[in-house]
């Protein structure tokens, strides 16, 4: 789930791998193994949400909505 969504922003934007993970300030391995199935790291987490404004929740799969709301 986490994967699909993460390959779908991707897309989305346009953007290679290396280019998104170059955005997100991971490594280029790590992006693809986040692609391929392996969960993120809490900081990454954060930092792949805060690159594509979207809610970690939406990420995750807790829910369908994709906005950040602010408290």
């Amino acid at each position: 789930m986490f994967s699909d969504k993460l390959r779908l922003l991707r897309q989305e934007t346009g953007l290679t791998q290396t280019q998104t993970a170059e955005r997100v300030g991971i490594s280029w391995r790590t992006y693809q193994d986040l692609e391929a199935g392996k969960y993120p790291s809490y900081v990454t987490l954060l930092k792949i949400a805060d690159t594509f404004q979207v809610s970690v929740d939406w990420l995750m799969g807790r829910t369908e909505d994709r906005e950040v709301h602010q408290l």
